[in-house]
């Protein structure tokens, strides 16, 4: 099994996933309502949400006869400090490029 980094992103790398993500940020829901957006099955769906529960970006759980979908957002923390490491690297890239400028535009 891959680190859960790598699955984080492999799974974030689907829009549909992304999007069945956005909808649990509002709330536990079942299959067929995460469903109802998209023009595919409940079965395709269910496929998606495997993804995203091996990647431990949901938990699924049962009320009644219903199985519900609940958001596990902790993976993101990871994925997001990874991303951060790059933001400082362009940030300091871009004050880099700034300089230069100011010293191309001093030299003219």
């Amino acid at each position: 099994m891959p680190d859960q980094l790598s699955g984080v992103f492999a799974a974030l790398a689907d829009p549909t996933r992304r999007a069945i993500l956005r909808q649990l940020r509002d709330g536990d829901a079942t299959v067929a309502e995460l469903a109802a957006p998209y023009a595919m099955s409940q079965p395709a769906v269910s496929k998606h949400l495997k993804v995203l529960e091996q990647a431990g970006l949901i938990s699924r759980s049962r009320r009644a006869t219903a199985r519900l979908s609940h958001l596990e957002a902790e993976p993101l923390r990871e994925a997001v400090g990874w991303l951060m490491d790059y933001r400082a690297y362009w940030a300091e890239s871009f004050d880099r490029l700034d300089d230069l400028l100011d010293e191309l535009r001093d030299a003219t």
